[in-house]
């Protein structure tokens, strides 16, 4: 047996394969096997072309995934039809957001933002869109398009006077989307119209993904509101085609709970007959929704986790948790209809190991011991046993892996200075001092294992993690050195927090999967004219630190620990912090805290527009790297 990963380089296989011992026929419980998340679009995909996409379809296929969320390229159909309509270009130049934002705008949470989009990337995405689909339905997949949410140009209120509209809250301090209310006639005929131009220009497999107000609260609590709003969500489709199944995230349930009590619950669930809407239970792994909501009313459901947010770099899993609160829901009585599993993960993510197991459920659902799946685990990925490698996988199942939610680096964090009540230390959710066990494992297990490439890709990720946890005291030590108001301490701390931003960017520089020129350069690839790379380039920079204006609440939400981001953005950032730290020792004053916050900001925003290049391929050996770093940062 051997691993196969899009995270990594194929493994050799002997020519010709040799056959099966015997005939093994395996079938699963689950009728549904989903993946993606809409933010995944953006996080992960937003830039990608063929090669990238054809890599993970093939992928999704080995592990069996037949129900894909497909939403690439569906601005062409926004464009037909509210061109019919009578808008005009500069109205969908104000509407369509930029290229690392579109699901946001699918969403409804914006408008405009990051836009416009050019004709020439609606066209290639279009093209882009009928290749994966004909790639997924070859393979048997059943690909999930998009239906209608409600969502709607400001300027459909000036051709169509006579709706009845309403302005949704800001999501995110964005301001407030424009919402055809779902009782009003129009809405009906702009989610048909979308419907057939979609289908015109994509077929259909009669499923459709839509999520009204998925993070924002409806503007009525009122549950014969809130019926008529599912009934019309759903007309709209089957205005079109009578056979749509209605697909919906449970995230509102979970993100929202103070809006969606009881009665509100109820009333959107049961609006519909149970065969026509399929419902995703998006946080299984942490806090599944079928425990809050009687199982959906009934409706089928996908059983899923999202385990990656932001699509940031770290090192967590929640192995444990994905196993035992899957064995909890596929044997309760109270499980009401659970048809599948899904991946609904909101980046592709860096710890394939989480993706591997899923893709086991998927067939077997049931893992007894989940230390002995991860040593054979560890002997699929590197090709061959080794003692340093399976007690290393036993120590990553121990600490990161038994955390389900992200371990956010204080490397990547806007700085800012803690009260001297609260300064930090070195806690994590698991035993820092453990991983790095893990890590001298893996490094003495070099000598045998070091030509596999995924052996060099979890050697380098596992450090990395090593290094972003010794922040976190790094960090304190420079919060204690100032209110003891010892600059030459500071200093020192300092020096020592910036040069492990530098040893990281090192380590992460040998690996391509870590390289911030590659986002920029596959961002730039889609523009035609100097101007268009510039403005791709400028959605990917800001994407990855600012996310938004400069006073963006979602900074660093989608932040990456990736070579030249590292040492061309967090660390002159940081350089930028300690010299005001320093600056206010000297001066005996206080430090000024928001007037960093807005200098910090300005330099960011600035930083977005940057015309610096970064490398897009690896250099330094990991091995060789990783070394020298244990050497100096290992005890």
């Amino acid at each position: 047996e051997v691993n196969v990963s899009p995270w990594n380089a194929p493994p050799e296989l002997p020519d010709p394969l040799p056959p099966p011992e015997e005939k093994t026929r395996v079938v699963t419980p689950f009728r549904y096997r989903y993946c993606f998340n809409y933010c995944v679009f953006s996080y992960s995909m937003a830039f990608w072309d063929w090669p990238q996409w054809e890599q993970v379809i093939d992928w999704m296929a080995l592990q069996g995934i037949n129900l894909p969320l497909s939403v690439t390229g569906q601005e062409a159909v926004w464009q037909a039809v509210y061109r019919d309509l009578g808008l005009s270009d500069a109205d969908l130049d104000a509407f369509f957001v930029g290229p690392a934002y579109l699901p946001f705008g699918w969403m409804g949470c914006m408008d405009g933002w990051g836009g416009p989009l050019t004709r020439d990337w609606i066209d290639r995405h279009a093209a882009l869109q009928r290749k994966i689909l004909e790639r997924e339905r070859a393979f048997g997949m059943t690909p999930v398009l998009q239906g209608f949410t409600g969502h709607v140009p400001e300027a459909l209120s000036r051709v169509r006077p006579e709706a009845n509209y309403q302005k949704l809250p800001s999501w995110c301090g964005f301001p407030g989307t424009t919402f055809v209310d779902p009782r009003d006639p129009l809405f009906r005929e702009v989610g048909r119209r979308f419907v057939e131009e979609q289908t015109r220009l994509f077929g259909t497999d009669h499923y459709y993904a839509s999520d009204t107000f998925i993070e924002m609260s409806p503007p009525s609590d009122d549950p014969v509101f809130i019926k008529a709003m599912a009934e019309a969500v759903y007309g709209a489709m089957a205005a079109a085609d009578p056979d749509a199944v209605w697909l919906m995230q449970g995230w509102l349930f979970v993100n929202n709970p103070e809006f969606w009590k009881e009665a509100q619950t109820e009333a959107l669930l049961t609006a519909l007959p149970n065969d026509k809407m399929l419902v995703l239970d998006l946080w299984c792994e942490f806090k599944p929704a079928w425990e809050l909501t009687k199982a959906f009313y009934g409706k089928p459901w996908i059983w899923c986790i999202i385990h990656n947010f932001g699509n940031q770099v770290t090192l967590h899993g929640g192995l444990p948790q994905i196993t035992q609160n899957l064995d909890k829901a596929v044997n309760s009585a109270e499980r009401g209809d659970l048809r599948g599993m899904g991946l609904i993960m909101e980046g592709l993510d860096y710890t394939p190991v989480v993706y591997d197991l899923m893709g086991e459920l998927f067939w077997r659902p049931q893992c007894s011991d989940l230390n002995a799946w991860v040593a054979a685990y560890a002997r699929r990925r590197y090709g061959r046993d080794n003692a340093n490698a399976a007690e290393a996988w036993r120590l990553l199942l121990a600490t990161a892996y038994q955390v389900p939610g992200r371990a956010v680096s204080d490397l990547c964090m806007r700085p800012k200075l803690d009260s001297a009540e609260t300064v930090p230390g070195s806690q994590r959710n698991y035993d820092v001092v453990q991983l790095a066990r893990a890590c001298s494992l893996l490094l003495t297990a070099a000598n045998e294992l070091g030509n596999n490439d995924a052996f060099r890709y979890d050697l380098a990720h596992v450090l990395r993690q090593v290094l972003s946890d010794l922040a976190v005291p790094f960090r304190a030590g420079i919060a204690s050195a100032y209110h003891t108001g010892d600059r030459e301490r500071l200093r020192v701390a300092g020096n020592r927090f910036l040069e492990l931003l530098r040893d990281t960017d090192a380590l992460l520089a040998t690996r391509e999967e870590f390289l911030l020129g590659r986002w920029l350069a596959d961002a730039r690839y889609w523009g035609c004219t100097e101007e268009e790379k510039a403005h791709y380039e400028w959605n990917a920079r800001n994407q990855i630190t600012l996310w938004g204006p400069a006073a963006s609440p979602l900074n660093d939400y989608a932040a990456k620990q990736w070579a030249g981001l590292t040492v061309g953005f967090y660390l002159p950032r940081w350089q930028q912090f300690l010299q005001r730290l320093d600056a206010s020792l000297k001066a005996g004053k206080p430090f000024d805290a928001e007037g960093f916050e807005k200098d910090i900001r300005d330099w960011e925003a600035a930083w977005t527009h940057g015309k610096e290049s970064y490398p897009d391929k690896s250099s330094g050996d990991t091995i060789t790297v990783a070394r020298r770093l244990w050497e100096k940062y290992g005890s």
